[in-house]
């Protein structure tokens, strides 16, 4: 009962694991996506308009382009008056400090009184015109700041800034402005710098505030559109003031989407658009590749790459780093192309596109691209055996991009100078990203349970440590092996099945026979059979054992699941036969112990196992007739697959009476050119 209990609560776990995984990927890709407001259109001037007549909806104006903002707001700061204080208390303090050093104030004192008059002259001269600090002169002149306004007390002046001192300059204007009967030398004896400084002080509030006031007052818009008023029609050109006309549609439409309710609404249609594009995904699985759908690892790995590009897609688009054509898409499919299958392939690729697209101001653009360059995947690397297929199916897709973009830009642009070059090397970068597809297969087999062709073409080298180590100590089941993967390997590409897979297979399928090898009839030599002297249950269960044996071997060498699914299938449930009639014939009236003649199992569940099957039987037995007629092997291949077939070998896996007939073409075929009779050579007459 407990057992049972447990049975029941699995589908519950793995549709909790579905609800889990599902949820949490709409999270996820929901969470990154960008929520900035778009404008649905896309329009550039000079160019036709794609859509259909566009009518305003409601009142806006029509924006200055940035350009003419500037310029005028430019014009604006050039004429305008920045605001300084005049500080008296300057010029006084500075003019007491120096009548204190008259002879008549001050006895002890040998100055000059001409001199002293001098300089209380000029310094009134400078504080009449007026002295700035050396960083407001250098703003002055930055902004081109022709007059600025001086307080005085409540009234405001206009002065020109040409006139005004700095204090550097004020100090040469009294130190050289009359050289003629004053000495400089003797001037600059009476310590200048404590005499002069800015007495022009900058007012920054009372500057911002004008300044405030007369931006506002600066017009933004040069008209003005009505609602109902039309904008531009499908097919019309988009000049200047249509192209001006449109930009102030997208600035005021934006402008009235912005807030968190806006926010808010954005989040729940991005959720509502993923989860049902997701939901969709799932039902494709569910209802044409349930085995995908049940099995954890392929399912975490279809929903892991829709995640990753989802993400990768809406960072770039949301920090507008480099461009989204630099990510390698088309790496999606080749993945799941090599594990899985083309079909889910292309279905998963398209549900990342469409989840992708929804973040991107070209979404269409995109798509068109994106889709081609994915099929060219698909189609050119149906099995990835080798690092040259990659370097073929990446040129491939750049061409593919090139040329598809160059025919876009042909269709859109009216000349070929606006061609974007930029794009071209986004192209390049995508393919040479690409590439790193080889390394990646290796860590998601690992990740995932996965076994890709690289590695199914490495574990078919016979100088494979397993592999050299069975040719040594079982050649006669070595060369069977080797016969089985040739007919299995033609039969599976001959009926749409995984050659290499079933010819991987076939190789490891016997490794089991390793352990016992005397007691199998292709490794004994002189004539000696050791199951002469055991009884039949004994025997029976020395060649079942061949299947255990081979588990264990391909355990002890991380040999693939799929692998092991071949050394457990090839002889299904089925019973050892010669052992099993001979038990019979001597014991016509008892009941044999069906277990002790029986393989473990389970039945082949796959088209390759089946296949493997097949092939194995045919390729053992034919190896007993008498002569190789067509006619005699043709009955051979007949009997042998009827019998599987009768037996009911074949329930538990997809391959149809069509595939079966076929594989029985192929194994005829192949037999009567192994089997096929050579032509005597002459002697040399003496």
């Amino acid at each position: 009962m407990k057992k049972s209990g447990s049975k029941r609560s699995y589908p519950y776990r793995d549709l909790l694991y579905k609800a889990l995984i599902f949820i949490a990927t709409v999270a996820v890709i929901a969470w990154f996506l960008p929520r900035d407001n778009k404008f649905n259109y896309q329009f550039d001037i000079n160019k036709p308009w794609k859509y259909e007549q566009l009518i305003a909806t409601f009142d806006f104006p029509i924006y200055k382009d940035a350009a003419v903002v500037k310029h005028e707001q430019d014009s604006i700061r050039a004429a305008f008056q920045p605001f300084f204080q005049l500080n008296k208390e300057i010029e006084k303090n500075a003019l007491n400090k120096l009548k204190a050093l008259h002879p008549s104030r001050h006895h002890t004192h040998h100055a000059s009184v001409n001199y002293l008059n001098y300089l209380e002259k000029r310094l009134s001269e400078i504080y009449a015109v007026g002295v700035l600090s050396s960083e407001d002169i250098s703003r002055l002149a930055k902004d081109s700041t022709a007059t600025i306004m001086v307080v005085d007390d409540k009234l405001a002046k206009q002065y020109s800034t040409a006139r005004l001192f700095s204090v550097k300059d004020a100090y040469a204007y009294v130190l050289y402005g009359d050289s003629t009967h004053y000495s400089p030398q003797v001037l600059s004896r009476y310590t200048l710098s404590e005499y002069i400084f800015p007495n022009l002080i900058y007012d920054q509030q009372r500057t911002e505030t004008a300044e405030k006031e007369m931006f506002n007052n600066f017009s933004w818009a040069n008209g003005i559109v009505l609602s109902g008023q039309k904008i531009v029609d499908r097919g019309e050109i988009v000049g200047r003031q249509t192209y001006d006309i449109l930009k102030s549609l997208q600035q005021e439409s934006l402008k009235r989407n912005e807030g968190i309710g806006q926010r808010h609404l954005i989040l729940i249609g991005q959720i509502l658009f993923v989860a049902i594009i997701m939901l969709f995904f799932m039902l494709y699985l569910d209802l044409f590749r349930k085995d995908y759908y049940e099995h954890k690892g392929s399912l975490s790995l279809l929903f892991i790459l829709i995640v990753f590009y989802s993400v990768a897609t809406s960072l770039i688009a949301k920090h507008n780093v480099l461009s989204v054509y630099v990510i390698p898409y088309a790496m999606l499919p080749i993945i799941i192309r090599v594990f899985l299958d083309s079909r889910t392939a292309f279905h998963t690729y398209v549900v990342t596109l469409l989840i992708c697209s929804i973040g991107l101001n070209a979404p269409y653009e995109f798509i068109l691209l994106q889709v081609a360059t994915g099929l060219v995947a698909i189609y050119s690397l149906r099995e990835l055996s080798q690092r040259s297929q990659l370097f073929r199916t990446a040129f491939l897709i750049a061409l593919t991009y090139v040329t598809l973009f160059f025919a876009y830009e042909l269709t859109t642009e009216n000349s070929l100078s606006k061609l974007n070059g930029t794009m071209y090397i986004y192209f390049l970068i995508n393919s040479v990203l690409l590439l790193f597809a080889y390394p990646l297969l290796f860590a998601l087999e690992k990740i995932f349970g996965f076994t890709s062709n690289v590695t199914l073409v490495e574990l078919s080298n016979i100088n494979n440590p397993l592999l050299r180590r069975m040719s040594e100590t079982v050649p006669g089941t070595f060369q069977h092996s080797m016969q089985v993967a040739n007919l299995a390997a033609e039969a599976a590409n001959r009926i749409g099945a995984k050659s290499q897979l079933v010819r991987t297979g076939a190789l490891y399928h016997d490794i089991g026979k390793m352990e016992n090898p005397i007691y199998f009839t292709e490794n004994q030599s002189g004539g000696v059979n050791p199951h002469k002297f055991l009884p039949y249950e004994q025997s029976a269960q020395i060649i079942i054992s061949h299947v255990t044996d081979g588990l264990k071997l391909a355990e002890k060498y991380d040999l693939p699941t799929v692998i092991k699914d071949f050394i457990a299938t090839h002889h299904g449930k089925g019973k050892v036969k010669y052992f099993y009639i001979s038990w019979k014939n001597e014991h016509p009236d008892e009941e044999p112990n069906e277990a002790l003649f029986t393989y473990p199992g389970p039945n082949p569940f796959t088209r390759e196992t089946a296949i493997l099957m097949m092939a194995d039987a045919v390729e053992a037995t034919s190896r007993s007739l008498p002569e190789y007629t067509e006619k005699k092997i043709n009955a051979l291949v007949d009997k042998i697959i009827d019998s599987q077939v009768e037996e009911g070998f074949f329930k538990e896996c997809p391959i149809t009476f069509k595939d079966i007939a076929t594989v029985k073409s192929v194994f005829k075929e192949k037999l009567m050119t192994i089997y096929h009779t050579r032509i005597t050579y002459p002697e040399l007459k003496k």
